[in-house]
């Protein structure tokens, strides 16, 4: 193995960071190598020869018509790379934006965020980090499909779902149909049975993907709870917030903070991490820009430099940089006062699709011998559950033959972005699919 990972793997061997390592996290390292190199001659060098880029009068060359569709960026901040890590000022941006965002993160608590070219990407690098073939690792059921595709397909894991919610709870009257609210007797028994073998792997999504739920306060409090007893107990505990979401809450009993801040300093053997960005919250989803967040009681600075060489490893190894006109047009959105105008208007105009899904859903209940509502409060989507037989995927192609897309997972939930549907059209869309789902049912008894 190479020295220079084996001294990262040493730092982190101190704490329970070195114990979640798989094979190929405890390989990867940032090698002293090009981007190293030229990083040091950046800072000192009167004639920097280093990075295979070409100037002019110091300059970096930019052809004219790509100049012209930037206008608000200089050349340096179009075609220059970008640090492997990202750029500085882009990094400390979101920490200070995370701890003002979420009143229990302390500057102490966790890493200097480090950019990766999305969240998807964000995870997979976690997962490259943290995930062997075989290994266990728990999600809400239903589950973002993509967390297949990375844990199962890419590192051979195991993904074991978790029945997200409870079904047919006493005195749940105000739920649509009765589906039930957060199910926090089967994460306990989830997060239990895996703390017998001594590692914990779990990736919690609130706002989630796709039911459209976010943790109730007193829902969170149980589960950060169970994470500690689990840590109590002997076990090291790796949670991985997927906070693609966040800040999109609709509801005043709902959570408004992400779980990372109380996980990040909750107990020496939990080792938190957040993937986040500015893709769903500030609406640039094609930038591709995301951030992951390391935070831990066990860590200390040695242990959080470590983690952060290791993924610059994954990063460097795979796509070199994120990009570094989307980092720059991030960083300089952020610092607009007009991005917070539009911000609070367009939430407000996601706020009202809410409220009109909501209230249509309570003033016309789908055909409940066909389609059960689960619970939704955030976010972009909400989810209906197909019973009786109906298929999501049979459901999906008869809607898309009317004119309505929607999305069908694991062939028994669709999902409805409300998030897209303008607030006139949202009676028109439900109505079509109420009246599809019951014209399917009814065919299926007429030709069992």
């Amino acid at each position: 193995m190479n020295p220079l990972a084996n001294e990262l793997n040493d730092a982190l061997d101190k704490s329970h960071a070195g114990v979640f390592l798989s094979s190929l996290g405890r390989r990867l390292f940032f090698p002293k190598g090009i981007i190293a190199q030229a990083a040091e001659a950046k800072k000192t060098a009167r004639i920097n020869a280093t990075l295979g880029m070409a100037f002019k009068d110091r300059k970096p060359l930019i052809l004219s018509p790509l100049a012209k569709h930037f206008p608000g960026l200089l050349p340096e901040e179009i075609v220059v790379y970008a640090p492997t890590a990202g750029i500085e000022a882009l990094r400390n941006t979101q920490k200070a934006a995370l701890i003002r965002k979420n009143s229990c993160l302390k500057e102490g608590d966790f890493s200097l965020p480090v950019v990766v070219p999305g969240i998807t990407a964000g995870i997979s690098y976690i997962a490259d980090l943290f995930l062997d073939k075989g290994q266990v690792i728990l999600a809400g059921d239903p589950s973002w499909d993509n967390y297949s595709l990375i844990f199962s397909e890419r590192r051979e894991a195991i993904l074991k779902g978790i029945a997200l919610f409870s079904v047919d709870v006493p005195g749940n009257d105000d739920v649509p149909n009765k589906v039930g609210v957060f199910n926090i007797d089967a994460f306990e028994n989830a997060l239990k049975e895996e703390a017998k073998t001594g590692q914990v792997r779990i990736i919690l999504n609130f706002p989630h993907n796709p039911s459209g739920y976010t943790l109730l306060k007193t829902e969170a409090e149980k589960l950060i709870a169970l994470i500690n007893d689990c840590a109590e107990g002997g076990a090291s505990v790796l949670v991985i917030c997927d906070d693609a979401y966040f800040g999109l809450f609709y509801e005043d009993e709902t959570i408004n903070e992400s779980l990372f801040g109380p996980l990040a300093a909750l107990h020496e053997r939990v080792l938190a991490v957040k993937i986040d960005g500015p893709t769903k919250e500030d609406y640039v989803w094609g930038l591709r820009t995301g951030f992951v967040s390391i935070g831990s009681k066990g860590l200390d600075i040695s242990g959080y430099e470590a983690l952060e060489k290791k993924l610059m490893g994954a990063i460097r190894s795979s796509v070199s940089c994120a990009n570094t006109p989307a980092q720059y047009l991030a960083l300089k959105t952020w610092e607009d006062p007009a991005t917070t105008a539009d911000k609070e208007a367009f939430f407000s105009l996601l706020c009202r699709r809410y409220r009109t899904v909501k209230q249509f859903i309570a003033e016309n209940p789908p055909p409940s011998s066909v389609l059960e509502t689960l619970p939704f409060n955030s976010g972009y989507f909400m989810c209906f559950r197909c019973k009786a037989g109906l298929g999501a995927e049979e459901l999906r192609q008869a809607l898309l033959k009317k004119g309505i897309g929607t999305i069908a997972l694991e062939d028994k939930y669709l999902r409805v972005t409300f998030a897209a549907i303008e607030e006139e059209e949202i009676p028109e869309v439900y109505r079509v699919i109420y009246g599809t789902a019951s014209e399917l049912a009814a065919l299926r008894e007429i030709c069992p």
